[in-house]
């Protein structure tokens, strides 16, 4: 999706990282916004964004500071009213939110191995002792 100027306009205001915000300005935050559609409408990989966006890791890794800060949850919520455009932020905040519960169930998975593998080695040990004293009997 290419956000018409009457959107931006509207959009703009609301974003981080735009011209006079204290800290760090994004380059291109249209663009980027852009890129960020365009990936959550088409679901493509990250990697095939072209490359007039810019460089597909810089603009996943901001998508990813955006959604772990909550920012795109309260776009939504500051575009109140605004039709089209509220449809489509709320796209990409599904998404983000897709993403989130992702990695926490990734996280768990990870813990559930670890917690798994320490229980399950120390009878693997008395396992390997005990067929270790069967063979030193015969």
């Amino acid at each position: 999706m290419i956000l018409r100027d009457d959107q931006w306009e509207k959009l703009e205001p609301l974003l981080l990282g735009k011209q006079g915000a204290p800290g760090v300005n994004g380059r291109n935050n249209r663009l980027f916004i852009e890129a960020v559609l365009l990936h959550v409408s088409d679901r493509r990989c990250w990697s095939e964004l072209s490359s007039e966006f810019g460089g597909w890791n810089a603009i996943y890794m901001r998508f990813r500071r955006w959604n772990q800060s909550g920012f795109w949850r309260q776009i939504v919520q500051d575009l109140d009213g605004e039709g089209e455009l509220r449809i489509a932020m709320e796209k990409i905040a599904e998404y983000a939110d897709q993403q989130t519960e992702d990695a926490v169930r990734r996280k768990t998975r990870k813990v559930e191995r670890e917690i798994y593998a320490a229980s399950v080695n120390p009878l693997r040990r008395g396992l390997e002792k005990y067929n270790e004293s069967k063979a030193d009997m015969t």
